[in-house]
């Protein structure tokens, strides 16, 4: 049986350079027009194509940007809030934190450039 070697995420959207200049930036990925790719090559390669139809509704997938790994507390939530902003000057929209319970860290709820959903984690 063979095994997958490597994964792209491939996104739907209206202006394919402006998103993968948006998370090529968030990522510190390289662009190449339409694509961003991770340059150590460890991280999947982000697609992203025009289609004629806009966003109608939530994501059934999203990328969780894992800024806050091994920290916890009000800690976590200073990095989640730090890469928050850089992210909104780059064009992200801040939608809700999400504080820390008995199950779940604490996460930080975004939109880019198109509104696609992803957190930092």
């Amino acid at each position: 049986m063979a095994s997958v070697r490597q994964v792209q995420v491939t996104f739907d959207c209206a202006e394919p350079e402006r998103v993968a200049r948006f998370w090529s930036e968030a990522l510190g990925y390289v662009q190449d027009e339409a694509s961003a790719s991770d340059p150590t090559g460890v991280g999947p390669r982000l697609y992203f194509q025009r289609v004629p139809e806009g966003k109608v509704v939530k994501n059934r997938v999203h990328l969780d940007v894992r800024v806050g790994t091994g920290l916890v507390g009000e800690e976590r939530v200073a990095a989640l809030e730090a890469e928050c902003a850089r992210l909104v000057a780059l064009g992200a929209v801040r939608v809700r934190l999400l504080l820390a319970d008995e199950e779940n860290e604490s996460c930080l709820v975004m939109q880019d450039v198109e509104g696609n959903e992803f957190c930092l984690d």
